[in-house]
């Protein structure tokens, strides 16, 4: 089944005096974008491509990898697009965690052909290598020119996302990740524009993800649920994202990852479950961002090429038990698991095991001499100026050491 959704959630600011019919505070308002503009979530999503497309331009660039191609997926899309009349470029040179050199070459391509539409099909890493084309052709310069919100030049042009893996759910924001060719800082350029127009979220496409890939992407996406729950950015809409992609992920992630291609009832349904959960989550995180598992995670990524999903899966537990010091956000851990945080932790903990990922730093090989390096550069993410429980290079420090070893 097929369902298009479309939702803007804004409200004016109560009075101060009042509270609200609900019974919330009168100060409780918010205005933001909620989700995708126009979501189409369900199997066989991907060939209403043609429909979809028609609206938007005549001559397509798909930004992708080589292994979505090998998966036939690519060809799937390029069809479409071709029903509909387009021309089709496609671009494969996205790797995992683009820098600022994939970026670079996809806007070559982009240029050479003069597309006026991005397809994006892949995991993350297409999605926002996409994003990033769309800001340089739209703006030029660099990517760093953009590095922060709302810094986008010129008009974008239209874009559709076609996530393969559920994971990042960078096809619900407006930011696109993209690390630094000197550094390998992850920066994040994000505009209102960067959106996708509309986001084909087909199930059926995660049945072609090697399993590696699939634990990855499904811990990023558990992250992601419980970070965005407690961020001090985060609001009652935001948490709604927030606990129902919870509740899907956390009933469905294994049974997921034990067989992504299984075709039954239970294989169906779990597949649908991790795709729509990763989708909230990540438009969770438009309003909420992330917090300290997130700062930590990409500094073990850019020093000791640790894969994101390991690495932020691996220091989540400990980062619920050091916010749950604030009594606040232990309430808030207990909307979505009512025995407490610790019960959430050790959760964590089992989903991150049946995802067969590494539970401590020492089986990553990190070296306990570099903890303080680390901090220091966990100390300067962004994600962590709205964890719920303020940290500095000590605290995360404390961090890391709790996360070494068993």
């Amino acid at each position: 089944m097929i369902a298009t959704t479309a939702a803007t959630a804004a409200s004016s600011a109560p009075k101060p005096t009042t509270a609200s019919a609900s019974g919330a505070p009168a100060g409780d308002h918010f205005a933001l974008p909620f989700g995708a503009v126009r979501l189409r979530f369900g199997a066989g999503s991907l060939d209403t491509l043609d429909e979809v497309a028609a609206h938007h331009g005549r001559r397509a660039l798909i930004v992708t990898d080589p292994g979505v191609i090998a998966a036939g997926h690519v060809d799937r899309a390029a069809e479409r697009l071709r029903l509909a009349g387009l021309e089709v470029t496609i671009y494969d040179g996205v790797r995992e965690n683009p820098t600022e050199l994939e970026v670079l070459g996809g806007l070559d391509v982009a240029r050479a052909h003069e597309v006026d539409l991005l397809v994006a099909v892949g995991g993350g890493s297409s999605m926002d290598c996409a994003k990033g084309i769309n800001f340089l052709l739209a703006g030029g310069g660099s990517m760093e020119d953009y590095w922060g919100d709302g810094r986008a030049l010129g008009t974008l042009l239209p874009s559709v996302g076609v996530p393969t893996t559920a994971g990042t759910g960078s096809e619900a924001q407006r930011f696109a990740l993209i690390s630094r060719n000197s550094d390998h800082r992850k920066m994040a350029c994000g505009d209102e524009q960067a959106r996708f127009r509309d986001v084909l979220l087909d199930p059926d496409l995660l049945t072609t993800v090697p399993r590696l890939t699939a634990a990855h992407a499904g811990i990023d996406a558990v992250s992601h649920a419980i970070e965005s729950l407690v961020t001090t950015r985060g609001n009652r809409a935001s948490r709604l994202y927030s606990r129902e992609a919870w509740r899907l992920l956390e009933r469905s992630l294994e049974a997921y990852l034990d067989d992504p291609a299984r075709d039954d009832e239970e294989g169906v349904a779990a597949r649908g479950d991790v795709a729509l959960g990763s989708h909230l989550g990540g438009a969770a995180i438009e309003a909420s961002m992330l917090g300290a598992a997130h700062a930590c995670a990409n500094p073990l990524t850019a020093r000791f090429d640790i894969v994101h999903g390991a690495a932020v899966g691996l220091m989540l537990p400990h980062v619920v038990r050091f916010n749950a010091a604030e009594p606040a956000v232990a309430g808030r851990y207990a909307e979505i698991v009512p025995s407490g945080p610790e019960t959430l932790a050790r959760r964590l903990s089992e989903l991150l095991a049946a995802a067969g990922l590494p539970a401590t730093l020492e089986e990553h090989g990190v070296d306990r001499a570099t903890l303080d390096d680390l901090a220091a550069d966990a100390a300067e993410q962004w994600t962590g100026q709205h964890n719920p429980r303020p940290v500095d290079a000590a605290s995360l420090r404390g961090l890391y050491n709790d996360a070494f070893s068993v």
